[in-house]
């Protein structure tokens, strides 16, 4: 078990590591300097970018399938608690005793969440046309992390098994199609700083609009 403990660590310390790599490596490729005068600020469309435009309604993907977006938020919140659990087992830290329940809880959830998305990518052709084979292996090594984690809360024998799905899906992090989890929020910083400098972003709103018509 000290052996698992050891590996959790030291797997995302790679993972980590690996991710702030290629974030480094996508930056060296540069970036044209603007020409045009600025018509706004940068910071104000970062923050539009990571906060408001996230919502349903600003996005038209989203709000147009808001169940699969729910599920989303669902299945992130879910991996987040699984992250959290396996760490607190790692280093061996008295976890509070409400928090059990509210992981268990995320984690069902993520898990109903992450095994309906993977359903709709499936047997949906649209998407299923779309899909690389990262797309279905990448899902299953998480629903099998939340799964994992979920069971070990109740039956401290399977403690084991989450940690050994823990190492597995840290070193996956960066190899895969989850390393969006870092590359998520570099592009938002960057889309938020372009568009948010051209006075893009945040946009109008549609009181503003209507007396511009």
């Amino acid at each position: 078990m000290t052996g698992l403990r050891f590996g959790v660590l030291l797997s995302l310390i790679c993972s980590l590591a690996l991710l702030a790599w290629q974030v480094l490596h996508a930056r060296s490729f540069g970036q044209q300097r603007p020409l045009s005068r600025p018509r706004g600020k940068p910071h104000r469309g970062i923050f539009y970018s990571l906060g408001p435009g996230m919502l349903p309604w600003e996005k038209e993907s989203a709000a147009k399938h808001l169940p699969t977006y729910l599920a989303g938020v669902l299945y992130h919140a879910g991996i987040f608690a699984a992250i959290l659990l396996s760490l607190g087992l790692a280093v061996q830290v008295d976890i509070p005793k409400p928090l059990p329940t509210l992981f268990m809880v995320t984690m069902a959830g993520g898990f109903l969440a992450g095994t309906g998305l993977l359903l709709k990518r499936s047997l949906k052709p649209s998407l299923r046309y779309i899909s690389c084979p990262d797309d279905f292996l990448a899902n299953i090594l998480v629903d099998i992390f939340l799964l994992t984690g979920l069971l070990s809360v109740s039956f401290p024998a399977l403690v084991s098994f989450f940690l050994a799905t823990a190492i597995l899906t840290f070193l996956y992090v960066p190899l895969g199609k989850i390393r969006h989890c870092f590359f998520f929020f570099y592009s938002r910083v960057l889309f938020g700083s372009y568009f948010g400098r051209r006075g893009v972003l945040p946009p109008e709103s549609r009181a503003k609009r209507r007396d511009k018509a």
